[in-house]
């Protein structure tokens, strides 16, 4: 056998380590096969964002065939799990759900140590108003009634926030309190399950909760539905104003859900991701469950959710100013 020339013997070894350093490169750009993708949820079990992160899990499973699981680390204005996602490699199967009380948490908070906008966005998955509900035995059956009876009572009326004053609920409240002027005692919980048992339990008078979860109480005559914070009335609870309707213009909260992935996931992993997640959503009994809590399905790319929270964040941080909302 004719020997080749060294050249080209040098050549075609140094072609062989420069496709073998490619492979496990290559590998590292689509998600592991059957390899376990947590979804870290920030709050207790049992509220709006665990109840629809579970959704999207086993839908998401269903579909990938691959275990799509909810861990839940509540607690510390959503830093500990924004921390767990951070620390976790970049390689799709560690992700963040988030919801709107996330980025309002950041709006809050001047010194917040996290930056959600430096998260890799892959896709909004659903979006609906907050609903402000009151104790039945409260005998309040409006906003205004609610509002003269804190008037009337300075400082006694308990506000239950799901997730404390960081989340949207806790937003929600402390923006009626500075745009109604009233003084209220708010009770800061690890999340929105804790609190809505305490509220049926009657230890606490009200409290703004996401749909979810609240809507399907108010629809059983559990709690008191007063008003919604969107820009148009829920199709789920149709006779319920929404704060503009009662004259409050500015008082606007979405109650969204998203995904995102730590910072430097591979552009490739991030589209599989936002594409499954958009077959999440589209299935019409996973419809007809988001709409029977009020929400819509979104699904939408990875460019789209990242400008919108950009813009959600600007839209929170100048009613944060505007309203010299503090953090507890």
């Amino acid at each position: 056998m004719t020997a080749l020339p060294r050249g080209i013997r040098l050549a075609a070894v140094l072609l062989a380590g420069f496709f073998t350093a490619a492979l496990p490169q290559a590998k590292a750009q689509e998600l592991e096969t059957g390899k376990t993708i947590r979804l870290i949820v920030g709050l207790s079990a049992g509220g709006g964002t665990d109840v629809t992160a579970r959704l999207i899990a086993q839908q998401m499973s269903q579909n990938m065939g691959t275990p799509v699981v909810v861990e839940n680390k509540a607690g510390g204005n959503f830093i500990p799990a924004a921390k767990e996602v951070l620390a976790s490699p970049a390689d799709g199967h560690t992700l963040y759900f988030i919801s709107s009380s996330s980025l309002i948490t950041q709006a809050l908070h001047p010194d917040y140590p996290v930056d959600l906008l430096k998260f890799a966005a892959v896709a909004e998955v659903s979006t609906g108003p907050l609903i402000l509900v009151a104790k039945n035995s409260l005998g309040v059956k409006s906003v205004k009634e609610l509002i003269d009876l804190a008037k009337k009572n300075p400082g006694k009326l308990q506000f239950g926030a799901g997730g404390g004053i960081g989340s949207s609920l806790g937003f929600g409240i402390a923006l009626l309190q500075n745009l109604a002027n009233i003084n209220i005692s708010i009770v800061p919980y690890r999340g929105a399950g804790p609190a809505l048992n305490d509220l049926l339990g009657g230890h606490i008078d009200a409290m703004v909760d996401a749909m979810p979860v609240m809507s399907i109480q108010a629809k059983e005559g559990k709690v008191t539905p007063l008003a919604v914070t969107g820009t148009k009335r829920a199709a789920t609870l149709p006779n319920v104003p929404t704060m503009q309707e009662l004259g409050f213009p500015t008082f606007v909260i979405t109650g969204w859900y998203g995904i995102l992935a730590p910072p430097g996931t591979p552009q490739s992993i991030v589209q599989k991701l936002s594409e499954e997640a958009a077959k999440a959503v589209k299935p019409a009994d996973v419809v007809k469950t988001l709409g029977t809590q009020g929400m819509e399905p979104r699904g939408t790319k990875p460019e789209e959710f990242a400008k919108y929270m950009a813009s959600e964040l600007a839209f929170y941080s100048k009613i944060v100013k505007d309203a010299n909302l503090k953090p507890e």
